[in-house]
């Protein structure tokens, strides 16, 4: 069967609707990543895997590393009980040693921000 119009069809305006969604595009890139008020490059590590934002306050990291300490005490301890006896004793020095990782977490956060 023949198609009368051409694939994909033509269009008279597609210079000025891709003028529009590059300038709604663009609006929305502004509106949700604000450019930044430092507008130095900064040098990045080159030989880092992973790499933590040199603009996050201390308060913020220690919370994470708080909550990631206490994820990493539940798994010890949940594994721990599945693990014969030498094993678990391992397991469990392990998990004392993130328990008292956490204490050392803690008390730094209260340090830099202490309740009120």
């Amino acid at each position: 069967m023949y198609k009368v119009t051409p694939n994909p069809p033509y269009a008279s305006n597609a210079a000025s609707s891709d003028a529009k969604l590059q300038a709604a595009a663009q609006r929305a890139i502004e509106h949700h990543l604000p450019p930044s008020d430092n507008t130095t490059p900064v040098d990045q590590p080159t030989g880092n895997l992973f790499l933590v934002s040199p603009n996050i306050d201390t308060e913020t990291l220690l919370a994470n590393a708080s909550e990631n300490l206490a994820s990493a005490n539940q798994m010890a301890a949940t594994l721990a009980f599945d693990l014969d006896e030498s094993q678990r004793s391992i397991a469990l020095g392990i998990q004392q040693l993130i328990e008292l990782s956490a204490l050392l977490v803690d008390r730094a956060q209260e340090q830099v921000a202490p309740a009120a």
